[in-house]
């Protein structure tokens, strides 16, 4: 029988595989784009660790693995923020990014008011781009970001999870 994977909230003992699992993940991104110095490939260890304490930070565990991570938190405007969400590559394309996503949408709402939520995407990074369609979020701007980078901020609207609907 296999094991099942379990989103949870990251500890500090997740630090050390979630910058593993960041470099890893985020190496296709680089050689799409042509750049190895991306934000999630020179992040330190001392600048995620502030992220798990300033941040939800959400992991998904294979047993004691560390296989994807997300990240978020609520802006002054309300607007919930989503970034680095990552999935081990062996583990992509079964769903897991989008259960990540929902599960930092959920608990972005359970904390505090959100009236949309809002991430960012490379403009080359198709992959990223229809699982965040499929997951309900809409182009609002793209804009060049230099050598070949270009970003695409997408939105959707935050919506009361189910089980808190009245």
């Amino acid at each position: 029988m296999g094991m099942s994977v379990i989103i949870s909230v990251a500890t500090e003992q997740d630090t050390e595989q979630i910058l593993k699992l960041q470099y890893l993940g985020f190496q296709s991104e680089a050689e799409l784009y042509g750049d190895w110095s991306i934000e999630p490939l020179t992040q330190t260890l001392e600048s995620l660790r502030t992220e798990l304490a300033d941040r939800h930070v959400l992991v998904a565990r294979l047993g004691d693995e560390v296989v994807g991570s997300v990240r978020g938190w609520v802006d002054e405007d309300g607007v919930g923020r989503i970034s680095r969400l990552v999935v081990h590559p062996r583990m992509q394309r079964h769903g897991l990014g989008g259960r990540l996503l929902r599960a930092a949408e959920e608990r972005l709402l359970a904390e505090q008011p959100v009236r949309t939520f809002r991430l960012f995407t490379g403009h080359r990074s198709l992959g990223n781009l229809r699982l965040y369609a499929r997951q309900g979020y809409r182009q609002t701007e793209a804009r060049p970001s230099g050598q070949g980078l270009g970003f695409v901020a997408l939105e959707k609207p935050a919506e009361v999870p189910l089980a808190t609907a009245v």
